[in-house]
């Protein structure tokens, strides 16, 4: 068995879907406090200090998901999951492809003023391990995360989800590594 975990240089990769809802957010609140203060200067520094604040969830956040996700490889397939309690199991002979992984961190819905700015956090995209698997979900999920796992494609035959391992958010050139030696042993097809 062999165990991989996202790397700390991922942090950015993860808070850039956020960079614009956070400028929103801040130019919200540098308005509000300013108006409600009578002064720009203090409306900026409520808006620095409430920015600050969603800017140090996204990094707990990150602390938490770099030190609980993890992927496995064994000879029965590949695991992964995190310390929320997700969990994505695909064995060897189940996985179709190897493709573009598309990982929503956030609601995508998006955020703002009709009519006015309109931002929303964008999906990481890496590439990864697609096929018929297995996904175990928290019981306490947001709806719109619950809603787009029940449109996910399911096998015909076996009724198995289909189910994607970012492995491009562990190692960007895993394809050239331990993760890579993995896949062409056990499945040298989708490797061409």
């Amino acid at each position: 068995m062999d165990e991989f975990r996202i790397r700390a240089g991922s942090f950015p990769r993860i808070v850039a879907p956020f960079i614009a809802p956070l400028v929103l957010f801040f130019a919200v609140c540098l308005l509000l406090g300013a108006i409600f203060t009578n002064s720009t200067p203090l409306g900026v520094v409520i808006a620095v200090l409430a920015t600050g604040a969603l800017f140090a969830v996204l990094v707990a956040k990150h602390r938490r998901l770099t030190s609980g996700t993890v992927v496995r490889f064994s000879p029965d397939g590949v695991e992964l999951s995190d310390s929320y309690g997700f969990r994505a199991r695909l064995r060897w002979p189940d996985i179709t492809r190897v493709d573009i992984v598309n990982t929503q961190l956030a609601n995508p819905r998006r955020v703002g003023r009709p009519g006015g700015v309109r931002v929303q956090a964008q999906a990481l995209r890496s590439v990864g391990l697609i096929g018929w698997g297995e996904r175990t979900v928290p019981p306490r999920v947001p709806r719109w995360m619950r809603d787009r796992l029940a449109r996910v494609p399911v096998d015909p035959a076996t009724g198995r989800p289909e189910v994607t391992i970012p492995l491009g958010e562990f190692d960007p050139l895993w394809e050239r590594g331990r993760m890579g030696d993995w896949v062409r042993h056990h499945r040298p097809d989708l490797m061409g």
